[in-house]
This record gives C-alpha cells, sequence and structure tokens, in this order.
C-alpha cells in the first residue's frame, strides 16, 4: 500500500500553525482527499457510478486488503474472485476498498458521496493499515480517524449495522507491530458494548505458535518480495469464514461457507 503526496494537500488544508493553546490538528480524523492522483480519482468516480445503480446490501470500506478482492489470479494466491463470489456474489455487495488510503482518506470518500443514496443492510470498514506507514501516525491518532469513520457512517447510513475489524498483523516494523497491538486493544474497549457496531479482531488467524505466518501473506510471494501485509486469497478467505456469524445475522441471511 502506498503513501503518495496527498498528504501534503492534507497539511496545506489543515491549520498550518495552530493558535496558541489550540487544540492540534489530528490529520487521521480529517478529510484529506488524493484526487491528484488520476486512478484514485478515476476509481472514486467509477465507484459512485456503481453505487448509483447497485443498491447495495453490504458495502466494504478499507484500502488496497479490501480492494484485493477484485484479483483474480493465477496464481491461486492472488485469486480473491472465487472467494468473493462465494461469500458475497449473492448479496448485493460492493468493494470501496483504495489501495493507499488512510483514515483521511476514507472519511474524505465518505464526505463526498461514497455512502450516499443507499442503504445496505451491513457495513464492513477495515482501515488504519496505511496510518502506520509514511504518516507514521500514532495509536491515538488512528483510532480518532476511525472514531469519525464510525460517527460519519451512523450519521449517514443510520440503519445500516456495522462491522468494524481490527487491523491486520504484519511484518514492517517494530515499532508497526506494537501500534497495530495498541490500535486493537483500543478499539475493543472503545466499542465492546457499542449496540451499533460489532468489533472483530482476526489477528489470530494470521498467527503461527505465536508469530506471524507469512505462508498467509501474497507479499513475499511477489518478485521482489515485499514485508508481510497483504493476506492471500486464502488468507482472506479464512477472514471471511470468521465474519461470517457476524455477517448472517446483520444481513439476515444463511451463513456462507
Amino acid at each position: 500500500m502506498v503513501f503518495r503526496r496527498w498528504i501534503f494537500l492534507g497539511l496545506a488544508l489543515a491549520v498550518a500553525i495552530p493558535a496558541v493553546g489550540s487544540a492540534r490538528t489530528i490529520l487521521a480524523a480529517i478529510p484529506i482527499g488524493r484526487t491528484d492522483l488520476p486512478w484514485w480519482r478515476e476509481r472514486h468516480e467509477a465507484k459512485l457510478r456503481e453505487l448509483a445503480h447497485a443498491k447495495p446490501e453490504l458495502i466494504f470500506l478499507g484500502d488496497s486488503i479490501t480492494q484485493d478482492w477484485e484479483r483474480s489470479g493465477p496464481p491461486e494466491w492472488q485469486d480473491f474472485a472465487p472467494v468473493w463470489q462465494r461469500f458475497y456474489g449473492d448479496r448485493h455487495a460492493v468493494n470501496l476498498g483504495f489501495k493507499g488510503d488512510t483514515t483521511a482518506s476514507l472519511i474524505w470518500r465518505i464526505r463526498n458521496g461514497e455512502v450516499s443514496g443507499i442503504s445496505p443492510k451491513a457495513a464492513v470498514v477495515l482501515i488504519g493499515a496505511n496510518n502506520m506507514g509514511r504518516p507514521h501516525w500514532s495509536a491515538d491518532d488512528t483510532v480518532a480517524g476511525i472514531d469519525v469513520i464510525i460517527s460519519e457512517l451512523r450519521k449517514r447510513l443510520p440503519a445500516t449495522k456495522i462491522l468494524l475489524l481490527g487491523v491486520l498483523p504484519s511484518e514492517r516494523s517494530a515499532w508497526i507491530t506494537e501500534t497495530t497491538g495498541q490500535i486493537n486493544r483500543m478499539l475493543a474497549k472503545r466499542y465492546k458494548d457499542d449496540p451499533s457496531v460489532s468489533y472483530l479482531d482476526l489477528t489470530a488467524l494470521f498467527m503461527r505458535n505465536g508469530v506471524l505466518n507469512r505462508d498467509l501473506f501474497l507479499d513475499p510471494k511477489l518478485t521482489p518480495p515485499d514485508p508481510p501485509l497483504h493476506p492471500t486469497a486464502q488468507g482472506q478467505a479464512m477472514m471471511a469464514k470468521a465474519m461470517e456469524p457476524v455477517l448472517a445475522n446483520m444481513l439476515g441471511d444463511r451463513p456462507h461457507s
């Protein structure tokens, strides 16, 4: 997931020098678009057109891990389409994942039409991994951004049930591993008793004997290899299966497998 120059546009939009005694601007919790990137702008516009016709019952909001559901193989480890079809093909689902997005860019998309004119039964939110990339935003700031996302969804989609996923584990740096854990612990505490949000931490799916199971990530399989960050199609099939009891209940249909 690549963090681009859009952050500098966001900095320009934010308060450059806060007044003495004022609260600092939390960039992770304000809308920062990436419309300077042609592919990002075109994808946003395409998704608005798709939403206008789809009348989705289920939406997925996130970054490249969510966007990966649109990948097709071969090889088998990046053939996500069959898994998506199996779990979500009959559920009128729309994929709103954008590679490289942070909480700030997802806030921008939500405020710029991506949940307008729809009323899905459920929304799955998976965001935050890119906050710890080049922005190097803290756990507190990332959770503040996620809180804004949840608040925006409650306001704009009052009848929609929200499944919030914890940030997935990765193997990028010791700081990122620690911050990921902090974020997930904070989210678990914050949304434990929230009737409008179901929180699910899928970290355990990707661990084996106490360490990250690299076999479930596609990045080490690339040429050249990258640190584990994006689950393989098999890893996301495990995620989909783990989410099913909650999603089936939210959607009022049968569990898929």
